[in-house]
């Protein structure tokens, strides 16, 4: 296996400032892994195309990040669905399809996987209650953001104590629709008509899904800010679905943005 640098994720100001030291966080980056070619970097995603074992020592160098062995990685197999599983102390590395997980075990890393959706990190610093979901349209339309909330309230949570930030993700500039998506969320709810202009393709529009999740999180009662960080533009830092369908790649890797409680 060859040598990289460690891992070096982003941080949000936001959570360590809340967290004081009782949680830890990264978004990281493609930094400090060990796949190559199309997958070079920290690609942590066990449905792409990459070898395996090259994953799999990805995942472990994101679990030594949080000083703990890659057994205590919680990730799930992710469906843009609305579900969300809670992680206790008997986790045995199961990966239930699922696309948010909650928990109050300190020493378990929960793990959500993105390449242009939206990562978003939870923690309740006070009640020590942590989550993640992963919310590409589909799962912020059908409530997977809330449905992670409500799952933090079920283990002690107080949601006016959450903290929520979403990280590198695709912007609204890089996100062109057809009239038929456009529909989709305006019929559920005419006031989200604001999160899309048009495009320069006649009939078709640009979505500004960060905006959406932040304005969802934020009428559901928790604090919540974005990292701004685009996913498509920045091919030296993240891995992006819709640039390697632009680029007719035939795959593409994962990043992995991880929360855990530490152990006292």
């Amino acid at each position: 296996m060859q040598e990289a640098a460690s891992p070096a994720p982003i941080e949000s100001a936001l959570l360590n400032e809340a967290a004081g030291g009782t949680i830890r966080h990264g978004y990281f980056t493609r930094a400090g892994g060990v796949s190559e070619g199309l997958y070079r970097g920290l690609n942590v995603g066990l449905g792409s195309n990459d070898e395996r074992d090259k994953v799999l020592e990805n995942r472990r160098r994101v679990a030594a990040w949080f000083d703990l062995p890659v057994e205590r990685l919680a990730t799930v197999h992710q469906v843009h669905s609305p579900d969300v599983v809670t992680i206790d102390a008997d986790y045995d590395g199961a990966r239930p399809e699922a696309d948010a997980m909650v928990t109050r075990t300190p020493g378990i890393v929960l793990g959500v996987l993105a390449a242009d959706c939206g990562p978003i990190l939870f923690a309740d610093p006070d009640n020590r209650v942590v989550g993640a979901a992963h919310a590409g349209w589909k799962g912020a339309l059908t409530g997977v953001l809330e449905n992670t909330i409500a799952a933090m309230e079920a283990l002690g949570a107080d949601r006016t104590r959450i903290i929520a930030c979403l990280g590198p993700s695709i912007s609204q500039a890089s996100y062109e629709v057809g009239p038929e998506f456009v529909e989709r969320f305006v019929a559920g709810n005419p006031e989200d008509a604001r999160f899309f202009v048009p495009s320069a393709t006649s009939g078709h529009a640009m979505f500004d899904l960060p905006a959406l999740t932040v304005d969802r999180l934020t009428k559901a009662g928790v604090r919540a800010e974005s990292l701004g960080l685009c996913t498509y533009p920045d091919s030296e830092r993240f891995f992006s679905y819709r640039r390697t369908t632009h680029r007719k790649e035939p795959d593409y890797g994962r990043q992995i943005s991880a929360i855990s409680i530490r152990e006292t």
